[in-house]
């Protein structure tokens, strides 16, 4: 069976994480990125990978689609590398020395850690959307936030609005792709030139995508008002999720295992 590739996008796959219910996922999300932070050594990073590792393997989802999102985080991963490992002279002794430039051990040590945290961080979070349908999502945040509706907080549309927001992150990057596969066809080059030149370069890009993002979304809102669909006061299921024995076990067992481990780690 073919998966898709894009990154974010669920895939259907028959596995254990997959028949899990989104509000045990979530909690077991919120839990790793909370252990996660409080970790402050590699050996605690190396932990969580390799509860990554695990959890990857046990989903069926293929490793490059879990990592696909490192790619796009390649600019943020250079400039946390090199924010902390750059030093300006007179600093302590550089590993590496260009003029008044160098590379500090210690700042490239921490800048390795921070980079790392962030690659886990994408690959963590992005297995709740992988192994997660969108309606499934959506049920899990509108029950996730039902406390806010004493208070009068529409959790019905915030739980569709952040919902439709990740389905359309996959769809934006295909489309985007699209563009500049056509533009690059048509004689385009956006690895040449100046930095303003490459800017320039995707104005082709950018406003073909915006149009057809604002299309796209006023085709949607047709579709939902055709349907009837009137926020989530009133809105029935066709399928009522219900946290069973194994999903609560699975969310205090690893949720609390998790935090443990950021703690001591």
């Amino acid at each position: 069976m073919r998966v898709p590739s894009t990154f974010g996008q669920y895939v259907p796959v028959d596995s254990p994480v997959h028949t899990l219910d989104a509000r045990a996922k979530m909690g077991v999300i919120a839990a790793f990125t909370l252990g996660l932070f409080l970790a402050d050594g590699f050996l605690g990073l190396a932990v969580f990978a390799a509860a990554v590792a695990v959890v990857v393997r046990v989903s069926r989802v293929p490793a490059r689609i879990a990592f696909r999102g490192v790619r796009a985080l390649g600019l943020i991963l250079v400039f946390t590398l090199l924010a902390h490992a750059l030093r300006w002279e007179p600093a302590t002794v550089m590993l590496v020395r260009l003029g008044p430039i160098g590379i500090d051990a210690e700042g490239l040590r921490t800048g390795i850690f921070f980079a790392v945290r962030i690659v886990l961080l994408m690959a963590g979070t992005s297995l709740l959307t992988l192994t997660t349908t969108p309606v499934q999502l959506t049920d899990g945040l509108e029950s996730v936030m039902r406390p806010g509706a004493a208070l009068g907080l529409p959790t019905g549309e915030i739980a569709m609005m952040l919902t439709i927001a990740l389905r359309f992150i996959p769809t934006t990057a295909q489309e985007a792709e699209r563009l500049i596969i056509a533009q690059s066809a048509r004689g385009a080059r956006f690895d040449e030139g100046s930095l303003v030149a490459r800017v320039r370069a995707y104005v082709p890009v950018l406003v073909p995508l915006f149009v057809n993002l604002f299309r796209r979304a006023e085709d949607l809102a047709t579709a939902m008002d055709a349907r009837c669909y009137r926020g989530g006061e009133g809105r029935t299921r066709l399928h009522a999720a219900v946290m069973t024995v194994r999903d609560w076990l699975v969310l205090l067992l690893c949720g609390i295992g998790l935090v443990v481990t950021g703690i001591v780690l």
